[in-house]
């Protein structure tokens, strides 16, 4: 018999072992699950909502030129995020209002309180956001470490989206305990002339409804039609933001 030839042996010797590994590399997973996690990015520790943050509103605050109100963003006992949700507008009041707010948003992240300068040249617009932001913080402080509008707990207040009704602006704040509305009330409604008559029997009554109802789902007021939507409108935020 021929006997092969020595090199030709090692040729296929290397052939063989090259074909292994190739076999090994091909039954490896395509993905290993650790990497798999980074690829889809693990949420953070808290999850998702933590990540976000929650929002507390404080309290409307009256001005000369309009009323100032401050929403806070919320994280692990920080102030993350500061927005006026409501501004003094109009004229020189839209101006003013640009050029204040921001700073002033910024302020109050950097201080984390409301010890904050007032902008030169937005002195009654500095002075309302102030008074909204302590508010605000008081809040966060009575709701706990969650400082948040929609946090379960102690009682609570929870304050509404200002709602624009032909007549005026409506905005609604409400308590909540244990899971339940306990009471309603209108910060703003429209005022002056037959406003303030159709505001005065109107705005108690929808307080009422709304703690009946458990929710937003409440009839209008005969002659107040306007004040009622706003007001519905107004609750369902509040509503939302203390988680429904």
């Amino acid at each position: 018999m021929r006997k092969s030839h020595p090199v030709r042996r090692v040729v296929l010797t290397a052939a063989a072992t090259v074909s292994g590994i190739v076999l090994l590399l091909s039954l490896k997973p395509a993905s290993d699950p650790s990497s798999a996690q980074a690829a889809g990015g693990a949420l953070p520790q808290g999850g998702a909502q933590a990540a976000a943050g929650t929002t507390v509103t404080g309290e409307a605050a009256r001005t000369q030129y309009g009323a100032v109100q401050v929403r806070l963003t919320v994280q692990d006992g920080r102030i993350t995020g500061a927005e006026a949700v409501q501004a003094p507008e109009g004229g020189r009041s839209d101006q003013i209002t640009s050029m204040a707010v921001p700073r002033l948003n910024r302020e109050a992240v950097a201080a984390q309180s409301a010890d904050i300068d007032a902008v030169s040249g937005a002195t009654y617009t500095s002075a309302g956001y102030r008074q909204s932001l302590q508010s605000a913080l008081d809040r966060v402080k009575a709701g706990g470490a969650g400082g948040s509008d929609g946090a379960q707990g102690a009682a609570r207040t929870v304050t509404g989206d200002v709602a624009r009704t032909q007549y005026g602006p409506v905005q609604v704040r409400v308590t909540v305990s244990g899971g339940r509305i306990v009471r309603a009330e209108a910060v703003q409604a429209p005022k002056g002339g037959r406003s303030d008559e159709v505001t005065a029997t109107a705005v108690p009554k929808l307080g009422q409804e709304a703690v009946a109802a458990q929710s937003a789902e409440i009839d209008a007021v005969s002659g107040a039609t306007y004040t009622s939507a706003g007001y519905r409108q107004s609750l369902q935020s509040a509503l939302d933001r203390a988680g429904g």
